[in-house]
């Protein structure tokens, strides 16, 4: 993912906000619960993952599904699957696996939310439900220059959204996150709706990190730099996730990606490992990539 990409990932301070006020208030209720780790990669494909595959691997998701529990499936964003293309892919993954899958486009880019919206949208769930309880949460990616002047759409989005499936929604546009009356009271709209704040870590766009849960999910996407700076950033998150933990956190959603995608198992493994130290967890290490992916 190039989004936010700078040229000298030096000149960028990455270090993580504090928690903004509200998260802890938001992480105490109901109790702590059962806690629930998934990680995975971006996308699946031999070509953008080269490398990764051993040699003579016929089926890729069949592979990448035996490595990881996970996967940010953006294949969705460009069209609309047959049920029959969700099937497969659920046949084709072991038990326990989740697909988090993006909205399409003609939701969030192309209608943009407007009240024409709504035949995507049932099309769409028609379809993906297919995943059975393979099905993760579904996130919704808004336009750069989507603002809080249609704030209106999204409060009708958010509220005929069905409550028994759950969504997670990214904000890009600068006055989300810059303007306090307004962020406000997109937060407060997504807890009340029980609607996950999706967290992104970007080295271009640090203001994406408003470190405002709305729920006990922490969806994050981390974006790494190609620098030996992604390693340091991993770890700042999981000292992040561990004190979260502490307040409540019950799932926890963790997808990495990189301006040059065949670099994102490696880290994922750095990150993997972390997370069964300093969690408890038993996720599956995936199998040690072949030295050229080894750059720093």
């Amino acid at each position: 993912m190039k989004f936010g990409k700078v040229q000298d990932p030096n000149s960028i301070d990455f270090t993580l906000p504090v928690d903004n006020k509200n998260t802890a208030a938001v992480l105490k209720k109901e109790g702590k619960g059962d806690l629930s780790v998934y990680v995975g990669c971006a996308k699946w494909n031999k070509q953008d993952l080269k490398g990764f595959y051993p040699k003579g691997t016929k089926d890729e998701l069949e592979y990448y599904s035996s490595q990881f529990n996970s996967i940010e499936l953006n294949a969705t964003f460009y069209r609309i699957f047959p049920e029959d293309q969700f099937k497969k892919w659920y046949d084709k993954t072991p038990d326990g696996f989740k697909f988090f899958p993006k909205l399409v486009q003609n939701i969030s880019h192309l209608k943009r939310l407007n009240e024409d919206v709504q035949p995507y949208v049932d099309k769409y769930l028609s379809s993906v439900i297919h995943l059975k309880e393979k099905l993760g949460t579904i996130f919704l990616q808004m336009h750069s220059n989507f603002a809080p002047k249609d704030f209106d759409r999204v409060i009708k989005f958010v509220e005929k959204w069905p409550k028994e499936i759950r969504l997670a929604i990214e904000f890009r546009h600068t006055d989300w996150f810059n303007d306090p009356v307004i962020a406000n009271e997109l937060y407060a709209l997504l807890e009340s709706n029980n609607i996950t704040n999706i967290i992104t870590d970007t080295a271009g766009r640090r203001d994406l990190l408003h470190m405002r849960l709305t729920n006990k999910e922490a969806f994050v996407r981390f974006v790494g730099a190609n620098d030996e700076s992604d390693y340091d950033r991993l770890e700042d998150w999981m000292k992040r996730l561990v004190e979260w933990k502490g307040q409540g956190v019950n799932q926890i959603h963790f997808f990495v990606h990189q301006n040059i995608e065949v670099e994102s198992p490696l880290l994922s493994r750095y990150f993997i490992n972390m997370l069964n130290d300093n969690l408890g967890t038993k996720l599956n290490l995936p199998n040690q990539l072949s030295d050229d992916l080894k750059l720093f």
